[in-house]
């Protein structure tokens, strides 16, 4: 065979076989798997290690992780901005008490409950956050910016004010009590279990379950991005016009998103409502909602990790400033000269807003690995 033959039948050097010396980045990444799982054995042994206050705050990191992707799929997917996201989640917690629970009289008023099958309750209150979001969703599909923001706002006031005066629905400014899940004919309360000499109560009980509702949650989240809706959701964020002429349905993926993040919120309202025992309307204001963007900000828009990310940061600094308070300077408990854990982590995660905004637009999330070059 000749010389020219040779060079002619050849194969050209592909993307695929990278010259020698070019940096392999794959390799880097391998051990990501290994991660994952010794992540994942870490967080189901964790009942069988961990006391009853940080589990309860894993809890609260967990809940608030599902809230934030439901938000993170509107906001930092969609660029809708919402403010009314702590409405939502009331409308889960509420509606879980009042579908599962008993009609009772408690501190002289008459508490209304249908009793129904806590799970069947679960599910109902859920679909009952996506039926508000529904009723919303015209309004969401003809509005953007600081317009939606306006409107959303607007529910947390009236949702605060039925909240605190429909008392033989929400129990009044004291709350009402959350009934217990029961799933299997097995029951979620503070009943003693006992698994390899560990006593399970509620606590040891609902992380399982966060665990499951949280795995679902993102797993759905991600395939909605990685799919045609993400595309569209993307389109529609970057420019809603030009999404228009390529044949996207704006108005009907705007109130759709608004719909599936209601959701959300209303199954991290029940699982926060588990959690807490009971459900007191004070939680569910203007605060909590501003924490929720203060979580996809900082994790990163329009990604489920960063939701995560930006949930476990906002949601565990409080708990972790009460937790050390007595050994951290400048905190203390209110009364006593410093500044309270929870004053304390609102400063420090709006801090934390700001040097993301300005240092890192993409959110911590966007951080890249080790020896991963930009394209």
């Amino acid at each position: 065979m000749s010389e020219a033959t040779k060079d002619v039948t050849a194969p050209a050097p592909t993307a695929a076989a990278p010259a020698t010396g070019a940096p392999l980045t794959g390799r880097l990444r391998r051990p990501a798997p290994y991660l994952w799982l010794a992540g994942s054995v870490l967080l189901l042994l964790f009942p069988f290690y961990l006391d009853r206050f940080w589990l309860q705050a894993g809890l609260f990191a967990m809940a608030a992780a599902i809230g934030a992707i439901g938000l993170n799929l509107l906001t930092g997917s969609t660029g809708q901005l919402s403010m009314g996201h702590a409405f939502f989640l009331a409308v889960g917690a509420y509606g879980y008490c009042i579908l599962a629970g008993e009609s009772s009289t408690e501190n002289g008023h008459s508490i209304t409950g249908l009793g129904l099958p806590t799970w069947l309750a679960a599910i109902l209150a859920v679909l009952l956050a996506g039926a508000a979001g529904g009723l919303f969703s015209p309004i969401a599909g003809r509005l953007s910016g600081a317009y939606l923001g306006i409107a959303t706002l607007a529910l947390i006031f009236i949702g605060q004010h039925v909240l605190f005066n429909a008392e033989s629905l929400t129990g009044g400014f004291n709350g009402r009590p959350v009934p217990p899940l029961s799933l299997f004919g097995f029951t979620f309360d503070d009943a003693e279990v006992v698994v390899a000499a560990v006593p399970f109560q509620s606590s040891e009980k609902l992380w399982y379950l966060g665990l499951g509702a949280l795995l679902v949650s993102g797993l759905f989240a991600r395939g909605v991005l990685r799919g045609r809706p993400g595309r569209a959701l993307n389109a529609i964020r970057d420019h809603r016009i030009a999404a228009g002429v390529m044949g996207v349905p704006v108005a009907r993926y705007r109130a759709g998103v608004f719909v599936l993040s209601s959701m959300y919120a209303g199954l991290a309202g029940v699982l926060l409502a588990l959690v807490f025992q009971r459900t007191v309307p004070e939680y569910f204001g203007m605060v909590l909602s501003l924490e929720y963007l203060a979580m996809i900000v900082i994790g990163g828009l329009g990604s489920v990790a960063g939701a995560v990310i930006g949930a476990a940061f906002v949601s565990l600094l409080p708990q972790v400033l009460t937790h050390y308070s007595d050994s951290l300077p400048l905190v203390s408990a209110p009364g006593t000269g410093g500044i309270a854990p929870g004053e304390a982590s609102r400063y420090l995660y709006g801090a934390a807003v700001v040097a993301v905004v300005l240092f890192l637009p993409g959110g911590i999330a966007r951080l890249k690995t080790p020896g991963e070059k930009k394209k």
